[in-house]
């Protein structure tokens, strides 16, 4: 495995990391009120919030947190297949659930990265574990008397290195950056670039959150709150979860 050039690295970090702010920002600029009150009412009302600002912000952060972690697992992929094409020639797979292949000391690696621990549920895992052993099988039969070993590797957190029962080697934190360029350091080295410009994106991105929250607090009060400006969790439920239509499914009769 060839040395990893740091320079190219941040180069690289510096250049794509832009994409997620903007990412962000057109999650924002696409996104509609109706869209946030798919959100479970419920929860919300069990916190006992009151102010219709609050409850557009919660329904914002909430909606926001789970698509920025989706598009930040995107860019640290995108960035290990980086790493790994400098490293040994690696390359993103085109097989289906596996994300990156590279040859090393004579082993090709399938690998499915994953950008944090807690991740699928029980199917998913079990879909993942077979789409690594549907690779295997297609790298064993194109490449002769090659060693393959499929992984899942995971961006960050403390899991020690383990062969897990579904038969693939789980890699987390510095030992996936290691497997991929061994260097011990560059799960710390990546973290300088990450940050690049990052007050400049955040400024940016925090300005357009404001006028979307202002924007759908005004919808929500003129939709969804009485005449005294209260919350009218009714309406809000009801157009949440309102779809009764279960009387064309049972049997009629006297009951």
């Amino acid at each position: 495995m060839k040395s990893l050039d740091l320079g190219q690295v941040r180069e690289y970090v510096n250049e794509n990391i832009v994409d997620f702010h903007q990412w962000r920002i057109r999650l924002l600029e696409d996104l509609k009120i109706r869209d946030l009150l798919k959100k479970n009412p419920y929860l919300f009302r069990a916190k006992n919030i009151t102010k219709a600002q609050d409850l557009v912000e919660g329904l914002l952060d909430a909606r926001l947190s789970s698509s920025e972690e989706r598009l930040f697992g995107d860019f640290l992929e995108d960035l290990a297949i980086f790493i790994v094409g400098q490293t040994c020639g690696g390359h993103k797979s085109t097989a289906q659930g596996v994300d990156l292949e590279f040859m090393n000391v004579g082993i090709h690696y399938v690998v499915s990265v994953k950008s944090g621990p807690n991740w699928g549920n029980s199917s998913q895992q079990k879909k993942l574990a077979q789409d690594l052993r549907d690779a295997v099988i297609r790298v064993r039969q194109s490449r002769v008397a090659a060693k393959v070993e499929p992984v899942l590797g995971i961006c960050y957190g403390k899991t020690r290195t383990t062969y897990t029962k579904r038969g693939y080697l789980k890699v987390v934190g510095q030992n996936f950056w290691y497997l991929i360029s061994e260097s011990q350091n560059l799960y710390t080295d990546i973290i300088e670039p990450i940050g690049y410009r990052a007050k400049e994106h955040n400024d940016a991105f925090y300005k357009q959150k404001d006028r979307v929250v202002n924007r759908f607090t005004k919808q929500f009060l003129d939709e969804f709150c009485d005449g005294t400006g209260a919350i009218d969790w009714v309406e809000l439920v009801e157009f949440n979860s309102g779809n009764y239509d279960l009387d064309k499914f049972l049997p009629q009769g006297p009951r």
